[in-house]
């Protein structure tokens, strides 16, 4: 195998990286979004309730191929061997082709399944309650590799070309991040030269997800910069690329804490021809594909923790009434008992936020890049938090590995994997601090459009002056009304016992909405840079998004089945009642905090000033 390529930084200034990204935005809100509404302190429960339903019709057609997926996880898939040898046996790889795993939401006129979008997330739920590597391979082929953005911006004629290859069970993946390039892709080395009817290719990719075992890749590589208004325009373009077009070499299988059979690795271009009509959507298009592509492609994400939640509690259940501690079961001691109604509260909230993300990407009419943002950071985060108290709830045995509780006579259950694997989720597709930046540069949208030409450096005077006549017009009505509203009894009666908490939120997000205003007022330009005030206001909207989702969801239980319907009711004004606790917590947290003084210890640190701290260890080698 090839010898690894020194690491290339190509030096980007902020300005660039920022135009960089800004340029990939989708500038326009042409569809409602609730969160952005949230942030605007505008509650919109009109589009998440009634809880949106699947169609009966499309459960019907789904419900065979779920089913036999079931089947298949339960007698063929052994998790703890996968785990143990770093492999997915091909015979399990080949059942998931037969079963038309692999061309789930692939259309059915190229061979796929052409299930919806809720189908396919049922059908990861089930995959990930028994094993994140398969759910690893699945959804990297079909949520961010070559499927979902040919589905939305392929030509027929390569849909015609690929589809039925990738429905048939050709691996597909994405790559994207290189060795200087993570969230960043201005700095990009990839490029991709045209050289008549055909582009050259070259570069190296790190981590890509599915990229050893691959057939087919979406490739981002920096393409000839172009000329707009005299300014120079960096170029991105997304190519459809075969493994096995002289010039594509694997250099390397990564491996990691935990999804072992991760097929994970560095792939080099060297030379590789791409016909041009591989380029996906456009030249210089790539990173808003890419953006636009995980819009729905991190639904899986939130999902996967779903499942993962789902099956901490059914682990700490089970152990919690068996396990008997000074007299009695440890689920009947009260600290055990917190992590319990804690962990069941918080499961039902991300299958609420899950769900309802999914059912909006499925009808269509709603921008939910927001939302699928927030999904993600939201679950992924409370995920982890119900993983850790599992493990802590099972004691030892939750740090044991499965082959070790075997080899004893001990149920082999695989709290310590279920951690291992889980913890890439907070990194996975956007780290939860991008998350944070992300949904913040949204949120703070409507601002810049108004005031931006007041706040932002380098306008003109004439740019100051109209920005503030027009900044005049809008807050002038804008900025009372979020003072103003009726949130008391007996709005929102419709939601019952859990009227109290919709109202909640809509007091809160018109707070919200005034926090993320005077904040901009309090530190002008330099609030990006403030990213501990920003992200509390993420939180609070994550907080916020999420009670709104788990009390229509409760309603919507109700409404079909009285007695599950109440207990979820139950739960639901559980979870509520917390969040209620954090969402105060956080709005008290952005006036009164340590931010200031963290930041310039974390500068002197990093400067070589408290060296002293790190006596007496052995020092890692330079």
């Amino acid at each position: 195998m090839a010898t690894l390529a020194e690491p290339k930084q190509r030096k980007v200034s902020a300005d660039e990286a920022r135009e960089v990204a800004e340029a990939a935005r989708e500038q326009e809100w042409a569809a409602p979004s609730f969160v952005r509404d949230l942030f605007l302190g505008k509650l919109r429960m009109d589009l998440i309730h009634p809880y949106p339903e699947q169609n009966p019709d499309e459960v019907a057609r789904a419900k065979p191929f779920l089913d036999k997926l079931e089947r298949f996880l339960r007698e063929e898939v052994d998790s703890d061997r996968i785990d143990r040898e770093g492999e997915i046996p091909e015979n399990v790889v080949d059942g998931l082709r037969k079963l038309g795993a692999f061309g789930i939401k692939i259309p059915r006129e190229y061979g796929g399944l052409g299930l919806s979008q809720l189908s396919y997330m049922k059908a990861i739920e089930l995959v990930s309650s028994v094993d994140g590597s398969l759910t690893a391979l699945l959804s990297a082929h079909q949520s961010i590799g070559v499927p979902q953005p040919l589905k939305v911006f392929g030509s027929e004629a390569q849909k015609k070309k690929y589809f039925p290859r990738l429905a048939a069970g050709a691996i597909s993946a994405f790559a994207l991040t290189e060795h200087g390039v993570g969230s960043d892709p201005a700095a990009m080395e990839t490029t991709a030269i045209l050289d008549d009817d055909t582009w050259i290719l070259n570069g190296e990719k790190l981590w890509c997800t599915n990229g050893t075992k691959a057939e087919l890749l979406v490739v981002m590589a920096r393409t000839p910069s172009k000329m707009v208004n005299g300014k120079e325009k960096k170029q991105i373009t997304a190519f459809i690329v075969e493994t096995d077009w002289p010039g594509v070499e694997v250099v390397h299988r990564c491996h990691f804490m935990g999804l072992k059979a991760l097929y994970n690795g560095v792939i080099r271009f060297t030379n590789v021809r791409v016909p041009q009509e591989n380029v996906l959507w456009g030249e210089g298009k790539g990173l808003k594909l890419a953006l636009v592509t995980l819009n729905t492609g991190r639904l899986t994400l939130p999902i996967s923790s779903v499942a993962a939640g789902k099956r901490c509690l059914e682990v700490s259940r089970r152990w919690a009434a068996e396990r008997v501690q000074w007299g009695r079961p440890i689920g009947q001691h009260d600290a055990i008992a917190q992590k319990i109604g804690t962990m069941a509260a918080n499961t039902l909230a991300m299958e609420a936020v899950a769900e309802l993300c999914g059912a909006m990407a499925e009808r269509g009419g709603y921008d939910i890049r927001l939302e699928a943002a927030i999904a993600k950071l939201y679950n992924s985060e409370a995920g982890w938090r119900i993983i850790d108290d599992t493990v802590q709830i099972r004691g030892g045995r939750g740090y044991e590995t499965a082959d070790s509780l075997r080899a004893r006579g001990e149920a082999p259950i695989p709290v310590e994997r279920i951690m291992r694997d889980f913890r890439i989720n907070l990194i996975f597709e956007g780290s939860s601090e991008i998350m944070h930046l992300f949904i913040a540069r949204e949120a703070v949208d409507k601002h810049l459009q108004v005031a931006g030409d007041v706040v932002l450096p380098g306008k003109t005077v004439r740019e100051r002056l109209a920005g503030l006549a027009r900044s005049a017009g809008f807050y002038g009505w804008w900025y009372p009304s979020r003072w103003l509203g009726w949130s008391l009894w007996p709005r929102y009666a419709e939601f019952g016992k859990l009227a109290k908490h919709v109202r909640f939120v809509e007091r809160s997000c018109r707070r919200l909405a005034r926090s993320v205003f005077h904040s901009m007022i309090r530190f002008g330009p330099k609030l990006e840079l403030r990213q501990s005030v920003l992200f509390r206001l993420v939180d609070v909207a994550g907080e916020l998004f999420a009670m709104a989702a788990t009390c229509s969801r409760a309603q919507q239980l109700y409404m079909h089945d009285r007695a599950t319907g109440a207990r979820a009711v139950k739960l639901a004004d559980l979870f509520c009642r917390q969040a209620r606790r954090r969402v105060r917590s956080k709005f008290n947290g952005l006036r009164r905090n340590e931010d200031v003084p963290t930041y310039k210890f974390a500068q002197e640190i990093l400067a070589g000033e408290h060296r002293w701290l790190e006596r007496d260890i052995v020092e890692l080698p330079e």
